[in-house]
């Protein structure tokens, strides 16, 4: 027996027409790649993203066809998640950060017809066109006064596009498993493979951003959102759309990750929830000790990408006053794996025990099942004591990489392989403890660089920290602890080992310190561990 409800599709473009009607006059705030303050509504953003979806198609973009996105957020980008995907094409937001051999091999693997950059990003399109010949045309997203003289041909101004349509257009009709957006991964390990989102799964997965134990936006508070963390992000996190189901104001900072200007947007906008990785938060929190500025209406902030520190955390919460929600995901779970809101009941706690519930990588979202298994692909049990490859299943997570890049990364039962190793505790939350690659094997037991370099970013000299392994003849590996001190800050090797000593467990003590000017951090703002495996490859321990 069926029930007996409408078959009516979750497209994308049910969600910005409902912002377009329900919600029409909330304002959405940019600061644009040209310099001022842009301010519109949710109305004339369903309207120009039509205008867009019937430019796109005078061009000839019609169902399936990838339109590449360099840019940052800003409320161009954000019509094109609406009015590109309302046409059936899909769109594929390149992270402008990478290598330029890699934006070359993911949009010509993509197929991507036609580009859009904004200004900040228009030099890596002079610079690269001519390697790019499936591109059919290219679209400089800004207005026609700030236009740049190019040598391209088929170059059109994005407003220009806007305002020759008439917004008298109706969104494709089409099924809602129809691809809607790409997002690559950062390809650590071999060329980066496509993940493919659906119209359906991106529905499914804002609805659970929507949450307030997700994301912790609420508009009957009249909470302010700013998405700080890039839409070029594995969706931006589903922030691109959950404003238009929730009807939060919107606060863009364009490309202006600068301490400053952030923290300046935030207090002239009353911005109350952001999101972004914590290598935003430590440059902050540093801008913040040096100046004495303080953010003014900011009060949660969700931190995703890896995990902050207990230093990160005690800072924001007990100096700032600020709630931390820590949440994981992945490009292939749509960012969206797990919830950062304690647990019912927990925030009655003493901050002590609430700390150590927000310092795990939250409890598992609704759609999202996870597991984890043995080396044999054996299921360990969820006891806060098993460590594991993490797996996981749902609505919208990856099947699959676009054109089978990378070979089939499901489990014999269809579970998605993560790479991470993670514990499970019978309360639901789920504590990684490393990448597979980065775990350090000593002996023959595991020690996780995630919870060392946690503990060393407490110290308060120590801006950041990473750990990874370095060959030893007896154990096979042992940790080597890399520092990055605060500005003005002393410490010696010495002094941090035995500030660690009675922290950590005796056998996971680091043999050595390294101090370094600088921590490299890949296209995605986490920490480069590839790159510093290279550049102490050939580090000897003094415990040899």
């Amino acid at each position: 027996m069926r029930g007996l409800m409408m078959d009516w599709p979750l497209t994308i473009t049910s969600m910005v027409d409902y912002a377009g009607r329900y919600h029409g006059t909330q304002e959405i705030v940019t600061r644009t790649i040209e310099g001022p303050i842009h301010r519109y509504t949710f109305a004339d953003l369903r309207l120009r993203a039509l205008k867009l979806g019937q430019a796109l198609t005078t061009l000839g973009v019609g169902l399936g066809d990838r339109i590449g996105s360099l840019a940052f957020n800003t409320y161009r980008h954000l019509e094109m998640f609406h009015g590109v995907t309302g046409i059936g094409a899909v769109l594929h937001t390149v992270n402008p950060r990478l290598f330029p051999e890699q934006i070359v091999y993911i949009v010509e693997h993509a197929e991507d017809s036609w580009m859009f950059a904004d200004l900040a990003c228009w030099p890596i399109i002079e610079a690269l066109a001519d390697k790019l010949p499936g591109v059919k045309g290219w679209v400089v997203m800004t207005d026609r006064a700030h236009m740049p003289e190019t040598k391209l041909a088929n170059v059109h101004c994005y407003d220009d596009l806007i305002d020759g349509a008439s917004g008298d257009f109706q969104w494709a009709s089409f099924d809602e498993n129809t691809a809607a957006t790409m997002c690559y991964t950062s390809g650590t390990t071999g060329n980066p493979k496509g993940v493919v989102y659906s119209h359906r799964s991106i529905v499914l997965a804002t609805f659970a951003a929507s949450m307030g134990d997700v994301l912790g936006a609420a508009p009957k508070g009249g909470d302010v959102l700013m998405p700080i963390s890039p839409f070029f992000h594995a969706n931006g996190w589903m922030l691109p759309f959950t404003p238009c189901m929730t009807g939060n104001k919107m606060v863009l900072p364009g490309r202006s990750y600068e301490p400053e200007k952030l923290l300046e947007l935030m207090n002239d906008e009353g911005v109350t929830v952001t999101a972004a990785v914590p290598t935003i938060w430590t440059m902050l929190m540093d801008y913040l000790d040096r100046t004495g500025k303080r953010p003014t209406s900011l009060t949660r902030v969700l931190i995703g990408g890896s995990a902050p520190s207990e230093g990160m955390l005690r800072k924001i919460e007990l100096e700032l006053g600020i709630e931390v929600y820590q949440g994981w995901g992945m490009t292939e779970t749509s960012a969206i794996g797990t919830k950062g809101g304690l647990k019912p009941g927990a925030g009655n706690l003493p901050w002590e025990e609430q700390a150590a519930l927000k310092m795990t990588q939250g409890r598992g979202a609704y759609g999202v099942e996870m597991r984890i298994v043995d080396d044999a692909g054996q299921v360990l049990p969820n006891d806060g004591e098993a460590s594991g490859v993490l797996q996981v299943r749902g609505p919208w997570i990856a099947s699959g990489y676009f054109k089978g890049e990378g070979g089939n990364p499901l489990s014999a039962d269809g579970w998605l392989n993560t790479g991470d190793v993670a514990r499970l505790r019978p309360d639901g939350y789920m504590v990684l403890t490393d990448r597979a690659k980065d775990v350090i094997k000593s002996g023959g037991e595991w020690i996780s660089s995630i919870d060392l370099e946690n503990t060393a970013s407490s110290h308060p000299a120590v801006l950041e920290a990473a750990v990874i392994a370095a060959h030893h003849p007896k154990w096979d590996e042992r940790p080597l602890l890399i520092v990055v001190l605060k500005q003005d800050a002393s410490l010696t090797r010495d002094e941090l080992l035995t500030w660690l000593a009675p922290r950590l467990a005796k056998w996971w003590l680091p043999d050595d310190v390294v101090f370094v000017d600088e921590i490299p951090h890949t296209a995605t703002g986490k920490i480069s561990k590839l790159t510093l495996r290279q550049q102490f490859r050939d580090h000897v321990l003094p415990t040899i």
